[in-house]
């Protein structure tokens, strides 16, 4: 069984849902959009600019059920004029994919039936060793960034994104 319309692991054909301008990657953007790095205790949110020049780490939002973390996201995507959400796909280092992959795969089924914007999934291999490299260039304290880190790599993952929508080669 395929995923639904709205989810894609190709950014050209989210590029296209999201209305990127011109109708195609490099175009400068389509609106904000939210990026989402999933784990099992909390969801690490951050944003980009309608531009998709910058993204910035958002909130940490502690998981619930999903009809909690669906008002969560709902409020988020509203203040935040969300356009299409990029969520993190943890896949193997090999390129499998494991359980977590498939939680991440139910949870954008999940997200696309709440909220009918379109959803990338985007490799996040490394993306949790990046932000904390960042962090630690930052001299930012241990306690500081295991509250953080979640966030900033959600950052990571939707910076990769939308470098690659913007016409990069990641």
């Amino acid at each position: 069984m395929g995923e639904p319309a709205l989810i894609f692991e190709d950014a050209r054909g989210f590029g296209d849902a999201v209305g990127a301008d011109n109708g195609d990657i490099g175009g400068g953007g389509g609106g904000a959009l939210l990026g989402l790095d999933l784990g099992t205790k909390t969801i690490g949110t951050a944003t980009c600019d309608a531009g998709w020049r910058f993204a910035t780490n958002g909130t940490t939002i502690q998981r619930g059920k999903w009809g909690r973390d669906r008002e969560t996201l709902a409020a988020l995507i509203k203040s935040r004029s969300i356009k299409g959400l990029v969520l993190g796909l943890p896949r193997n280092m090999d390129g499998s994919e494991g359980p977590r992959a498939q939680a991440s795969r139910a949870y954008a089924r999940n997200c696309a039936e709440a909220f009918g914007l379109p959803i990338l999934l985007w490799d996040e291999r490394w993306s949790t060793q990046a932000a904390e490299a960042a962090m630690i260039g930052q001299d930012m304290s241990r306690a500081k960034r295991a509250a953080a880190i979640d966030s900033h790599a959600a950052a990571v993952i939707l910076q990769g994104a939308i470098d690659r929508l913007a016409g990069g080669v990641l």
